[in-house]
């Protein structure tokens, strides 16, 4: 009987920026490329339509994650904001139960398109959380 292998558990990730580990993000989504169908009908044949790979496109990254002291993120999206464009490589790191490493995912010439605050509410008792948003040029698995 082939030995049982259990799939990684989606919680455990984290989240770097050039290099250095940002923060334990509690959500994170936007890890997909598309690549658009070009439609080609080639001369003489009228019933087949072909169909080629046209441009690959990819999703921004959406990171969300409780508030703490640390504002690197937020004066990265200020510098954005003040016309300062600051483009920086990333990774998504997905960790093992022991927190080891097991995949990666890689961005590039990333920049934050949006930063949004946490909404407050006085009856409740939930983290307050930032998302900020990261439109990128590419992804590779690594």
């Amino acid at each position: 009987m082939p030995a049982r292998i259990d799939p990684y558990m989606k919680f455990n990730f984290l989240v770097e920026i050039d290099g250095i580990a940002q923060a334990w993000f509690q959500e994170c989504s936007g890890l997909d490329a598309t690549t658009d169908p070009v439609e080609y009908r080639e001369g003489g044949e009228n019933t087949t339509v072909r169909k080629l790979p046209g441009k690959t496109t990819y999703s921004n990254i959406v990171l969300k994650r409780g508030i703490t002291d640390s504002d690197e993120l937020w004066k990265w999206r200020l510098n954005i904001i003040k016309g300062k464009i600051e483009r920086k490589n990333g990774s998504i790191v997905l960790c093992d139960l022991e927190g080891k490493e097991k995949l990666r995912w890689n961005f590039v010439n990333a920049w934050p398109t949006k930063w949004e605050g946490p909404s407050f509410d006085a009856k409740a008792n939930d983290v307050a959380v930032e998302t900020l948003t990261i439109a990128h040029e590419g992804l590779s698995k690594a």
